[in-house]
């Protein structure tokens, strides 16, 4: 079940936190559990849809043997209507911490680190009226001039490519009056300091990682992803965040008649790899004094 420690993680103090961040399919989890199973803790998940209940394969989720095997917290705990964001992760992540045992936090949810080791912002609720104001003008004027409608510091801090982030600074202007990056530099103190842990950042080859994600994305697909998206399809929503899953949307597209299943696989193969590039980038511009460590060859 678990493969070998490689030294950067078997050398550690057996109390010391671990943050393991990466691209998708580098291996992360698999790193995790061989840790925690030879020198105990617990598993903390830190990617945004592995939170969500209906989608273990879709998302690369642990099987259930493996979270049997050892202590896993923040995982398919979420329903696909539930309310979850990177502050409700952090007060969850809080009270895993208070457990007392070691933790070892993996994911590659950015946001999640950033918010763990450097603290969050306590921006007010956002009113309904605004969300839904910000999606109207995001499908009327497209993403690029809702970004340009940012305040000048928020719109350079931001990935003004991904669209939940644009749509949330844009929120924050308008429901606040003050721009999401004036909001962090008022943050409070982080709840584990990456000083505090052993903060490491998975770095993989592009050919290397485009291939385990094009043949896990296929494997899973077979192995009942898309099984788990004809169970949701009474409940499909686009609008809701667990709909964001890499694959989601093409494998629905095909159960619907409209995409055929091989163009789907490809399109799902195509979005996860853009994912893994995105994170990349965010792990080299917003991680620079965590330690890299090679992933695969």
């Amino acid at each position: 079940m678990t493969g070998a420690l490689p030294g950067w993680l078997a050398a550690l103090p057996a109390d010391r936190p671990v943050l393991i961040a990466g691209p998708t399919a580098c291996g992360k989890s698999a790193l995790a559990l061989a840790l925690v199973a030879r020198e105990g803790g617990v598993i903390v998940n830190a990617d945004a849809l592995q939170v969500y209940a209906p989608w273990r394969i879709l998302t690369a989720r642990p099987s259930a043997v493996e979270e049997a095997a050892v202590p896993h917290r923040l995982y398919g705990h979420v329903g696909r209507e539930g309310p979850w964001s990177v502050g409700h992760w952090l007060a969850a992540v809080a009270d895993v911490l208070a457990e007392g045992r070691r933790p070892v936090v993996v994911g590659g949810t950015g946001l999640y680190f950033r918010a763990l080791t450097q603290g969050l912002a306590a921006i007010p609720a956002i009113p309904a009226d605004v969300r839904a104001e910000a999606g109207a003008r995001l499908a009327a004027r497209g993403l690029a001039a809702l970004a340009a409608e940012l305040d000048a510091p928020t719109r350079v801090r931001i990935d003004a490519a991904n669209p939940a982030r644009v749509l949330r600074a844009w929120e924050v202007l308008r429901g606040t009056g003050r721009g999401l990056a004036d909001w962090q530099a008022a943050t409070g103190p982080p709840l584990l300091p990456a000083a505090a842990a052993a903060a490491f950042v998975l770095e993989a080859g592009r050919d290397w990682l485009n291939r385990r994600i094009d043949e896990r994305f296929a494997a899973m697909v077979a192995g009942g992803a898309l099984a788990e998206v004809a169970a949701e399809l009474p409940h499909w929503d686009p609008a809701r965040p667990y709909a964001r899953a890499l694959g989601a949307a093409a494998l629905v597209a095909h159960l619907g008649g409209t995409l055929p299943l091989a163009a789907a696989v490809a399109l799902g193969q195509q979005a996860t790899r853009a994912y893994a590039k995105r994170q990349r980038t965010w792990f080299r511009n917003a991680m620079a004094g965590w330690t890299r460590v090679a992933a695969g060859p």
